[in-house]
């Protein structure tokens, strides 16, 4: 039997948005289209629209349908900056964030951008005061609601002020937190002025039980953005092309069924991840919890195995039946250390000795029971292969 532990990574179809899927694709109509086929598809998406939007706490004028999380920061960061007021080129960019935000600008900085750089402290938050530091005179900001790696979540409210206060736009990535954090992006924009201030959200289907494959930028009404993709005037031309009505439905749902779950799931996910670290420490007691102890997203637990490979823990478990992720970045097929483990200050031999466990709603304790079953032998095994490890 397979324990699955990477619902950070993408959690499970929920059968509900499976067949709010099945049954949004019999429809036979482009939702461009003007004949009743068309206006059928067409009435279905803006009602998916509209729902996500309820949820979101936004206009669902300001609902861009995605193909997902990356797809959506792209849209926000190269449409933010292609869009900026003249004479501006810096970028405000945490030393933590993803990788989907971390490579759009490094891209960005070829065509001329420059990044205002932000620290993370060693909890893995972004503090405040140093964000609103780097915020006057920039093009804009990106931030992290809640950090995917480590599961620290952040004073989203201050950033959004920080932002607003110094008349900069700013895009929160909110893919990892939701389902697990209220979610307003009317309150967190607030009285922000035209353009400045929160104006885009990002968020992601499959961290919720929603198919791979779909997500939304929410995109403030004033907001300035240029398109990434042309040859269309859907969604207010911020994203051109036949629009998937099916993943929008499907999207929908799930986010629906997230929400009314939230609070229950937050608290039975929270006692779980506790029992979950507390039986690895018992068992591994130079096993280190990283991040907020408190402040953090329910259901995860990133933990440091001094002398250990990530990589080498991760195969152990695996082959015992459990699944868990190392927390850092593959690339070309070259694992990396976490960037974000050494953004809160540890070297880079910490970096490689880190796992990821996350939980998610078809998570039980007999999940956690086969973690702590197997994690003492994994640890030994693991750290007595770590001599021949990279520097």
């Amino acid at each position: 039997m397979r324990h699955y532990l990477d619902h950070a990574a993408t959690t499970s179809l929920r059968p509900e948005a499976r067949d709010a899927w099945l049954a949004a694709s019999e429809l036979v109509g482009n939702a461009s289209s003007t004949h009743g086929a068309g206006q059928d598809a067409r009435r279905l998406l803006e009602e998916s629209r509209e729902r996500v939007a309820a949820v979101l706490d936004a206009d669902p004028i300001e609902v861009v349908f995605t193909s997902g999380g990356t797809e959506s920061i792209n849209l926000a960061l190269q449409g933010l900056w292609h869009a900026r007021t003249p004479g501006t080129c810096d970028i405000v960019l945490p030393d933590a964030e993803h990788h989907a935000t971390m490579d759009t600008v490094a891209a960005l900085v070829v065509e001329g951008a420059v990044v205002r750089t932000v620290p993370v402290r060693t909890d893995g938050r972004i503090a405040s005061s140093d964000f609103a530091e780097r915020l006057p005179g920039a093009a804009l900001a990106t931030a992290l609601i809640a950090n995917n790696e480590v599961g620290t979540i952040n004073d989203a409210a201050s950033l959004t002020a920080a932002a607003a206060s110094a008349g900069v736009p700013l895009h929160l990535d909110a893919v990892a937190a939701l389902g697990h954090l209220p979610m307003s992006f009317r309150s967190l924009r607030g009285q922000a002025s035209a353009g400045t201030g929160l104006v885009a959200l990002s968020v992601a289907g499959h961290k919720i039980g929603a198919p791979v494959g779909v997500g939304a930028l929410v995109v403030a009404r004033t907001a300035k953005l240029t398109a990434l993709l042309r040859g269309g005037a859907q969604q207010r031309g911020l994203r051109a092309g036949t629009q998937d009505v099916a993943g929008a439905a499907a999207f929908a749902t799930a986010i629906e069924l997230a929400e009314q779950e939230r609070e229950a799931e937050s608290a039975r996910l929270s006692a779980l991840r506790d029992r979950l670290v507390d039986g690895i420490r018992s068992r591994v007691p130079t096993a280190e919890l990283l991040g907020d102890p408190r402040q953090r997203l329910p259901g995860n637990a990133h933990l440091l195995f001094p002398g250990a490979v990530g990589e080498s823990l991760l195969f152990l478990l695996d082959v015992a039946g459990v699944a868990a992720s190392t927390g850092s970045a593959c690339q070309a097929g070259v694992a990396e250390p976490s960037h974000v483990v050494i953004a809160m200050g540890r070297g880079e031999q910490d970096a490689r000795s880190v796992l990821r466990f996350t939980l998610g709603r078809t998570s039980t304790d007999a999940d956690v029971d086969a973690v702590l079953g197997v994690i003492a032998d994994v640890y030994a095994r693991a750290s007595g292969s770590s001599t021949g490890a990279r520097s």
